[in-house]
């Protein structure tokens, strides 16, 4: 087909030639309507009244141009149809035959690499790749490179990038070298830096000298010149160079002050890359756009792909970000997924409220529904982070057997297919609510689980020993009929505070102070009471009372005849799910553990604390709290 066109035009007359660029350029003809002065065409077979279906399908207007001359008229209006029909190609046949119609349009030939990579995206893989479209457009490029214009020499660079092309071949480094050129010339223009800017760290890595260039052109651009597009490049570009952010920050403060009026212009993928960006750049002053891009990302959850959302939840998980909006359009969005669920999207929503401690009853009971129905679906990781949630928000669904059932299922069958801390996670997890993991707690103690947790580390994590410690002393405490393998004594911790605070809470430090002077005041003085008391089991206790056989407040200092002791939970906002009255999961097992090792626990929350008024309100609030009957300390 090639061939023949370009013997066709060969033999052309010009005046017919300038005929047809005419048509080409002009409004499509209607059917059933003649042009004046022209013979009706017999009619041609169904492919030829496609093609020209197609070659009229994109009209571009011929105003302005000198139809009548042949020359270079001809180039620019014939090659700027060419490249509209090559954006839309929908083969690579059809790029080759499009590309060999004229042999003097370099700039149609870099339109071509381009229109090759979207037809490999956006179409399914191939077995059997093109190899001779590809290497006829390399040739013409090679031929051509100086001949191209600034904008196809950087969309041939972009596409063969894009296509991971060879860094090293003749035609990157022949394409890179032209570039590079007319980047010390200036003039490229805000897309035009972008667009090479990433090509160059895609070739050459962030560290190449050019890039330094590049970047100092870019901040020299007015920002106002940059599309949201672009924009979006700039902060991949700073992405990609993390180790200079600071060399940068004075320009990334103006681009993100910029962003704000263009937050509205973005798509949800663009949106993700923007809040990934920021949080690569550790970018914690730009709260004004993080809260910009949360209210627009509000409006087109369902529009993010399952990947996408997982980066725009971390990166507000990130940014300490959220509101009711959020979590509202989160229960819709999953709601609307209960016929067609994602695993992944379930996963990814179930771990935000989780490290975001949102208990969501809507979500979690989507997620469990989800879980127990397609179960198969998910992946190790998936079902981890999805049963982590329940145990960390001590929530339990309306069915929650069917789903512990077939979480053990699903051990039992998939045990060694999880990694070994994501399976501690998921057991641990459990136990916080009280669905113990005693089928599996051989497993867990075995030495050959434990080497498989140590893996390659000279020793285990802090934190992983104080999951297998909490899990022994659950097994202990609250499953007496356990006898199987005990974690030995040398993986088990002392003290279950991690820097991580994963098992336990500091206490409120404003809510212990106002609490240890009511206290003083109540007992009558602090040789009455221990505060942030290590307990031979691990747990912080924050305030410890002893009382005698008779429920007489011991100082603190007597060991002995210590009949009974009293833990003062000081529970600050930290400890309970977020903007509610529901304690964590680790906060609730704390509780449920101190109680069974025979302490008498007195809860003393925020919310009941922030209600006093006055000290002596707070004196009688303590009184009431202690001196009841179910405490039995007298005084």
């Amino acid at each position: 087909m090639a061939l023949t066109l370009r013997r066709t035009l060969r033999h052309f007359p010009a005046s017919r030639l300038r005929g047809a660029l005419a048509a080409l350029t002009g409004p499509p003809v209607r059917p059933g309507h003649t042009a004046v002065g022209r013979r009706p065409r017999p009619s041609s077979s169904p492919a030829r009244r496609a093609r020209r279906a197609d070659l009229h399908s994109e009209p571009l207007s011929a105003q302005g141009h000198d139809v009548g001359g042949f020359g270079q008229n001809r180039k620019n209006v014939g090659g700027q149809v060419l490249c509209r029909r090559l954006s839309g190609s929908a083969s690579p046949e059809e790029v080759l035959s499009l590309i060999n119609a004229l042999r003097t349009m370099p700039d149609a030939a870099a339109e071509a690499a381009a229109a090759q990579r979207r037809i490999r995206e956006r179409g399914p893989p191939r077995e059997t790749p093109h190899n001779h479209v590809l290497q006829a457009l390399c040739a013409r490029l090679e031929q051509e490179a100086s001949s191209l214009s600034s904008t196809a020499l950087l969309t041939a660079l972009q596409a063969l990038t894009l296509w991971d092309a060879d860094p090293q071949s003749h035609l990157l480094l022949k394409l890179v070298a032209e570039c590079q050129h007319r980047l010390q010339r200036g003039g490229l223009g805000a897309h035009g830096l972008c667009v090479l800017g990433e090509s160059l760290i895609k070739l050459q890595g962030p560290g190449c000298a050019t890039l330094g260039l590049v970047m100092h052109q870019l901040q020299g651009e007015k920002l106002e010149n940059f599309r949201p597009e672009d924009i979006v490049a700039l902060y991949r570009i700073l992405q990609a160079c993390t180790e200079k952010a600071d060399q940068y920050q004075t320009f990334l403060n103006k681009i993100n002050n910029f962003s704000l009026s263009i937050v509205s212009n973005l798509s949800p993928k663009l949106t993700s890359q923007v809040l990934t960006a920021l949080v690569a750049l550790d970018q914690t002053q730009a709260l004004p756009l993080v809260i910009k891009l949360g209210k627009h990302v509000v409006r087109h959850i369902p529009r993010f792909t399952s990947e996408e959302l997982r980066k725009v939840l971390e990166a507000f998980v990130y940014f300490g970000h959220n509101d009711r909006f959020l979590t509202t359009a989160l229960e819709q969005h999953v709601a609307s997924l209960r016929l067609t669920p994602d695993p992944e999207v379930i996963s990814t929503v179930a771990e935000y409220c989780s490290r975001k401690h949102i208990l969501s009853e809507p979500i979690l009971n989507a997620v469990a529904e989800t879980f127990v129905c397609q179960s198969e679906k998910f992946s190790p990781s998936q079902i981890s982070e999805s049963i982590e949630a329940f145990g960390k928000l001590n929530y339990l669904p309306p069915n929650a057997s069917d789903l512990f059932r077939k979480l053990e299922d699903i051990l039992f069958t998939r045990f060694n297919y999880f990694p070994p801390k994501t399976l501690l996670k998921l057991l641990h997890s459990c136990s916080l609510i009280e669905y113990h993991p005693v089928n599996f707690m051989a497993k867990l103690y075995s030495p050959y689980f434990l080497q498989r947790l140590l893996g390659e580390e000279s020793h285990l994590d802090r934190l992983s020993l104080a999951q297998l410690t909490q899990l022994l002393l659950t097994s202990i405490l609250e499953c007496p009929f356990y006898k199987g393998p005990k974690l030995l004594p040398k993986y088990q911790v002392k003290s279950f505070l991690t820097p991580c605070c994963a098992l336990e809470t500091p206490v409120d430090f404003q809510l212990y102070k106002s609490v240890m002077s009511g206290l003083m005041d109540v007992l009558g003085g602090r040789q009455y009471f221990a505060s942030k008391v290590l307990t031979p089991y691990c747990y912080t206790v924050d305030v410890e009372i002893k009382l005698d056989e008779e429920g007489f407040v011991l100082p603190f200092t007597v060991n002995e005849d210590v009949h009974k002791r009293v833990a003062l939970c000081i529970d600050g906002p930290k400890r309970f799910c977020l903007n509610s009255k529901h304690l964590l999961g680790k906060e609730a097992i704390k509780q449920r553990h101190l109680r069974f090792l025979g302490y008498e626990v007195v809860q003393l929350p925020y919310y009941e604390i922030e209600m006093l008024k006055s000290r002596l309100e707070l004196v009688e609030y303590l009184q009431r709290k202690l001196f009841s009957q179910s405490t039995g300390i007298c005084w």
